[in-house]
């Protein structure tokens, strides 16, 4: 059975020192319900962008790709923001894999952090 989840109090205490020097973003958060851990672990990425003054909303539950995505609009690219985001949580050997939606033109979120259901990897040995 896979571990749940999560981000460690350090982990979310880089993570906010890190994020604050963009402020005014407008993230979005979704996650798979067939995740057993995915709402929880949503959890912990809106505090993070609570503690800095993002805006978001409560995580939205939807059937979501990879593990842990980043959804852009359309042609669109990740931003500063996101980047950091992704770099930092490399650090932790968390990976994020950027999603383009052609679906969503307009939307008033920056990005939107998809987490879905947990990829295992096999381990060699």
């Amino acid at each position: 059975m896979p571990t749940q989840r999560k981000l460690t109090l350090h982990q979310q205490a880089v993570l906010i020192h890190v994020l604050l020097v963009f402020p005014d973003q407008h993230v979005d958060i979704c996650f798979d319900p067939s995740g057993s851990d995915a709402r929880a672990y949503a959890l912990n990425f809106l505090t993070i962008f609570k503690a800095i003054g993002w805006t978001v909303d409560a995580p939205s539950a939807r059937t979501v790709g990879p593990a842990l995505a980043f959804v852009v609009t359309g042609q669109g690219t990740l931003p500063p923001s996101a980047e950091a985001l992704r770099d930092a949580l490399r650090i932790y050997e968390i990976e994020v894999v950027t999603l383009r939606d052609q679906a969503r033109e307009s939307t008033a979120a920056d990005f939107v952090l998809a987490i879905g259901p947990q990829v295992l990897v096999p381990r060699t040995r």
